[in-house]
């Protein structure tokens, strides 16, 4: 199959200079989403057009001793629940790599979001063409972790990736101004390891975040005010098996317990489909600060390749919610 690809490579030297490399690239969706929960939002349709275009700029350059230096940029623009966007850049990311390791500076990736099987197999790592709210995640869906964040300031932090063979060590550092003690900074504090190890088609992984001074806090029924994402910690094993595929997964939170189960089947030369079903079992204990929902959340993605880098996206999700627990959408991603 041969794919146009509107990414561009540019090769930029001068005379007693290195090399340097210069990469585009990105992806663009969009489509319908129809989602029940906003029968209860005045003001806002059920049913609305979602879309989002991504551009994504990498530029590195490699010293005499092998070291490559770089750094990444990205703009985007999307429109959700019917409320247009205009686009907007991210805080740069820069890295030193060499060998098997790599250091991010800046807006970081973050080392419980780059665990495999967070996220599913998907064009949009979610359900649908926009994610449909993530509600497959086993460590919930406030993103209560560092991520590299595509039209914004994000985390300010440090990070170190180590592979080698079927091994993946990632360990990430941010912390914010925000104390009020002279000298120091005393803001959102985290700390976060994430080990994976791959063997042929099987992979296990295992990840921890500590965090202080999140201003999103838990209280407890014995009056104990724990910082959103401190203790948070995450285990997946999966695999594939020939076209079918699975994964396991386990999260804590300081809210909950979770387990998500998928599972997808590649039927034909172009469609693919992704089923999971997640249980959350909400700490009894929880007063105040309570963003996961006890219960079963499930849902379904369907993708048709159409080639050139296109596909269809369909995707149903049934949340944990007593009420407007439906939504579904459909739509085109493509990506370059």
């Amino acid at each position: 199959m041969k794919k146009v690809l509107f990414a561009t490579t540019a090769l930029i030297a001068t005379a007693g200079m290195a090399a340097a490399e210069v990469k585009v690239s990105g992806y663009g969706r969009f489509g319908l989403d129809w989602n029940e929960a906003n029968d209860a939002v005045a003001g806002t349709s059920d049913t609305n057009l979602t879309s989002r275009f991504r551009l994504t700029f990498d530029a590195s350059t490699e010293t005499d001793g092998g070291v490559t230096v770089g750094g990444r940029i990205r703009a985007q623009a999307e429109s959700r629940d019917g409320t247009p966007g205009t686009a907007a850049w991210s805080a740069p990311q820069f890295h030193v790599a060499y060998g098997g390791l790599r250091v991010n500076v800046g807006n970081i990736w973050g080392a419980i979001d780059s665990a495999p099987g967070l996220y599913l197999n998907t064009t949009s790592v979610g359900t649908g063409i926009d994610g449909m709210g993530f509600n497959s995640l086993a460590i919930g869906n406030s993103f209560a972790w560092d991520t590299f964040t595509s039209a914004g300031a994000g985390r300010n932090g440090i990070e170190a990736i180590y592979s080698a063979g079927g091994f993946t060590g990632h360990v990430s550092y941010s912390q914010s101004n925000g104390g009020t003690v002279l000298g120091s900074a005393q803001g959102l504090e985290r700390s976060a390891i994430m080990l994976s190890y791959s063997f042929g088609d099987y992979f296990v992984t295992g990840a921890y975040q500590s965090e202080d001074n999140n201003t999103n806090t838990v209280t407890f029924s014995n009056g104990a005010v724990e910082s959103q994402g401190d203790e948070l910690g995450f285990f997946a094993i999966g695999g594939n098996f020939g076209q079918y595929g699975a994964t396991l997964s386990y999260g804590t939170t300081q809210e909950a317990d979770t387990v998500t189960l998928a599972g997808s089947a590649e039927i034909g030369a172009a469609s693919t489909i992704v089923g999971w079903v997640n249980s959350t079992d909400v700490d009894a204990n929880v007063t105040a600060g309570q963003t996961r929902t006890d219960g079963t959340a499930f849902g379904i993605n369907y993708e048709y390749d159409l080639g050139g880098g296109v596909t269809f996206v369909a995707g149903y999700v049934n949340t944990a919610a007593a009420t407007n627990e439906n939504s579904l959408q459909a739509g085109l991603h493509f990506s370059f």
